[in-house]
């Protein structure tokens, strides 16, 4: 519950995109950025893909890190 998918893109060290699982959408932080995001959160499956990574990326892998760091 308190974990959190985030996918960043960058482009010559300058973060331009980011979706976050905890926000639900692409939120875009250059006007290249901004244009992406809004693409990519009207494209339902986009959307629903990148929503989809945190639980079979991030639960799947979950206990195995946690129990490694115990």
């Amino acid at each position: 519950k308190d974990i959190e998918y985030i996918r960043s893109s960058y482009y010559n060290k300058l973060e331009y995109t980011r979706f976050s699982s905890s926000v639900g959408k692409f939120v875009g932080f250059t006007e290249y950025g901004v244009k992406n995001a809004e693409y990519w959160n009207n494209n339902p499956s986009i959307l629903s893909n990148m929503k989809a990574q945190k639980e079979v990326y991030c639960l799947n892998h979950v206990q195995n890190k946690y129990s490694n760091v115990l």
